[in-house]
């Protein structure tokens, strides 16, 4: 088996065993990004970053069909883009709330515990990255606070 093969024997697995589709992704990315442009805590940081949403948007539902397919679509390296932003655990567990309120609502269950469990994931570890970024190791447990930056 070839691995453009295996990729696309993976994909057609997780999309029998979830139900997620491209179009399925293509949904959830806008109407999580719809609402994050509506937040008073996480608009004006994507505001501040994104003048044209489109390559964003493109951009985002390549990355989630990678994260949640395997699709490998998604070339990129998100961790150097989110370590300058000014965010904090406040910042990212209102990202995930935003994203597992979406995802519950435009996906079937299996599909929405899968995105949500990988979107966890990633939520920690880019907390992680703009902690240790702001010079915060942090422990088993622990969160990212900005005022930590502050007191040292």
């Amino acid at each position: 088996m070839t691995a453009v093969e295996r990729r696309e024997q993976i994909v057609a697995d997780i999309t029998s065993r979830t139900g997620i589709t491209e179009a399925m992704i293509e949904r959830l990315v806008h109407t999580f990004y719809d609402r994050v442009r509506a937040d008073a805590m996480l608009a004006p940081i994507f505001e501040a970053r994104i003048r044209d949403w489109q390559p964003h948007l493109q951009q985002m539902c390549a990355f989630w069909s990678s994260v949640a397919l395997m699709s490998g679509r998604y070339h990129g390296a998100p961790m150097p883009k989110h370590l300058p932003l000014p965010v904090d655990a406040a910042h990212f567990d209102r990202w995930l709330q935003l994203f597992e309120a979406t995802a519950s609502e435009v996906c079937p269950p299996e599909a929405a515990a899968h995105f949500v469990e990988r979107a966890r994931r990633i939520a920690a570890s880019l907390e992680l990255g703009v902690a240790g970024a702001n010079g915060v190791l942090l422990g088993l447990g622990e969160r990212f606070r900005r005022e930590q930056v502050a007191a040292k």
